[in-house]
Formats: structure tokens, sequence, C-alpha cells
């Protein structure tokens, strides 16, 4: 082989070597440009770090029901679409799209619904919280927070209380119920009235 033609084959692979790393470099380099203008890697990074501490920290369940009877003999069962514990601490499940039946000694029904909720899986206590709508009989209650102490045995019911009945409606800022004296507080923070609408027929 003569010195000319080793040139060419050498001029030939070097052109061959060089041909094949600018297209590497070029799809390589598009292909890491690309990632950076959707989620740059220290976002997605960030991103991978939360979700990893969520899911470590947190117990994630859907669907579930819990059900038994409260201090006073009373039977319910508690619905949630969504539901999550922390891991430190278990005895408080945070719930999401909440529906709660009671079902009491006098064979009456108690429907309770709400966006958001708590549930103490030891006290038995229940927090109800945004847009709370209950069904007791004919009345519909409606207010943002509903409070149910098993342990003291009452049910508040506060911030923005609504109640239609087939008498009239009635709105005030706070309702207590004493489950075990079977009795009704009303309260209200505009100069101590009630605006109510009774029908007396």
């Amino acid at each position: 082989m003569t010195d000319r033609k080793k040139k060419l084959r050498i001029i030939q692979i070097s052109l061959f070597i060089f041909g094949i790393l600018i297209i590497f470099f070029t799809y390589y380099g598009r292909e890491n440009s690309s990632k950076d203008l959707i989620v740059p890697v220290e976002t997605q990074q960030k991103i991978k770090k939360q979700l990893e501490g969520e899911s470590q920290d947190k117990d994630i369940f859907f669907n579930i029901e819990y059900s038994g009877l409260d201090l006073a003999g009373n039977r319910y069962i508690l619905k949630a679409e969504e539901a999550f514990s922390n891991k430190s601490n278990q005895e408080i499940v945070y719930m999401k799209f909440v529906e709660s039946v009671f079902y009491f000694k006098d064979d009456t029904v108690l429907y309770v619904y709400s966006n958001k909720g708590e549930y103490n899986n030891k006290t038995l206590d229940m927090t109800f919280e945004k847009n709370v709508k209950a069904i007791y009989e004919e009345s519909e209650l409606f207010a943002q927070k509903a409070e149910y102490s098993n342990s003291n045995s009452y049910l508040i019911i506060s911030d923005g209380v609504k109640i239609k009945d087939k008498k009239g409606t009635m709105f005030a800022d706070k309702l207590l119920f004493d489950i075990k004296k079977q009795t009704l507080n009303i309260a209200s923070f505009n100069d101590g009235k009630i605006n109510a609408n009774i029908n007396l027929k």
C-alpha cells in the first residue's frame, strides 16, 4: 500500500469518526436541552424527594369504611373516598369526601356529609369540615364545621349554620347538641339574636 493510500485511509477514518461524534453530540445535546426546557433537573429532583417524603410519611387509603358503636351505644358507619394517616400518629385519619350514618337507639337515623373530615380511631371522635350537610328525619342542616365528641357525648355545629325544616328555616352561629341530656343549645354572636322563619301551621 502506497503512502498516498495510507493517508487517504487515515483521512477517511478520521472524517468518519468525526462525523459520528458530531451526530452523537448533536442528538444527545438536543435530548438534554429538551429535558431541561420542560422541567429542569433540579426541579425534578425536588419533586422526587417531596413525593418520596410524602409516601414515606403517610399511609394513603381509598374507599375506606369504619363502623362501630359509640359510648352511648349508638351504631355508626363512616366512609370516605380518600384518606391518609401520618405514620408518626396513626390514631388520626384525615379524610376527603366523607359520608357517615348514625343509627340511634330510638330508631332514628342521622346522615352527615362533608368535603373533609378527621376520625380519631382511638377516642372515636369525628370532625366534619367544608360544605357539611346533615339530614335528620325531615330536617336538613348546612354548616362549614361539625364536631362529634364521643368521649363527651356532644355534637357542635358551627360556622354558617342553616336549618331547613317543614316548620321553617333558622340561621345560627353555633348549635350544641348534648347527646346524654338530649338538649339543644343555640348560640348567636349577632347581638344575641337568632334569625328564624317558622311556619306555625
